[in-house]
């Protein structure tokens, strides 16, 4: 049962590496797609909120949009082992 479980788990974390979430701040301004092993793939800048002035702001936006991002990838990490441990909180893997 341990060698099944231990499969499933295998197989759940490598799925979550081909898993996306999207994050998005700022009514769209910018956004970042992660995968479920918290790479970031990608990050959309609209060329609206570039401001040479307000360099701070994108900066935040940025920050905010990957703080989000790294929240939903947890999410469906949480997700799918849950799925796996029928709920149970199982020290190091969630």
């Amino acid at each position: 049962m341990i060698q099944q479980l231990q499969a499933r788990l295998a197989k759940i974390q490598e799925e979550l590496g081909n898993e996306t979430v999207e994050a998005s701040v700022g009514g769209g301004a910018v956004s970042v797609v992660m995968t479920g092993h918290q790479k970031v793939q990608s990050v959309k800048i609209a060329p609206e909120v570039v401001d040479p002035e307000d360099v701070p702001m994108l900066e935040d936006l940025v920050v905010a949009a990957v703080n989000e991002a790294v929240e939903k990838s947890r999410e469906l990490v949480n997700r799918r082992l849950g799925a796996l441990t029928g709920g149970m909180k199982i020290p190091g893997l969630m």
